[in-house]
C-alpha cells in the first residue's frame, strides 16, 4: 500500500516558522499537497504542487506566508510556514492525487496520518 509520511509538526509562538515534509516514494508522478483540519472545523485545502514542481496552488488564507515546494529526487514535498498565526493551529495532512486539479477539489486518493501544528500567542 503506497504511503505518505509527514514530519515536521510542533509547537511554535505566533510569528514563528515551521517546515513540514511529506515523503511518498510511490507518488513521483502525482500531484501532492496539504490540507489541514482544526477541532470542530472541516478539513480545508492549504497548498498543492504538480508532480514536476512546476505549478503550485496556495490557499488565500496562507498566501504570502506558506510556500510549497518539491524535491523530485527525494520524492518529498515541503511546506514552509512563516509568520504563523494561532489560527494556523491544526492537524496538517499530506495528500496525493493524479492531478493538481483533483487534489485541489479534495478528491485525492491517498492521505497521510497527519502532523500536529500548534501556534500559541
Amino acid at each position: 500500500q503506497p504511503r505518505l509520511e509527514e514530519s515536521g509538526g510542533g509547537s511554535v509562538p505566533a510569528g514563528g516558522s515551521l517546515t513540514l515534509a511529506c515523503a511518498g516514494r510511490a507518488f513521483s508522478a502525482w500531484a501532492m499537497g496539504w490540507f489541514r483540519q482544526s477541532p470542530g472545523k472541516r478539513r480545508e485545502f492549504v497548498a498543492a504542487i504538480t508532480w514536476t514542481g512546476g505549478d503550485t496552488i496556495v490557499a488565500e488564507a496562507v498566501q504570502g506566508r506558506f510556500t510549497i515546494s518539491r524535491v523530485t529526487a527525494e520524492d518529498t514535498i515541503y511546506l514552509q510556514m512563516d509568520s504563523l498565526k494561532p489560527e494556523d493551529t491544526a492537524v496538517y495532512y499530506c495528500n496525493a492525487a493524479p492531478s493538481i486539479r483533483v487534489l485541489r477539489a479534495g478528491n485525492g486518493t491517498f492521505w497521510g496520518q497527519g502532523t500536529q501544528v500548534f501556534v500559541f500567542s
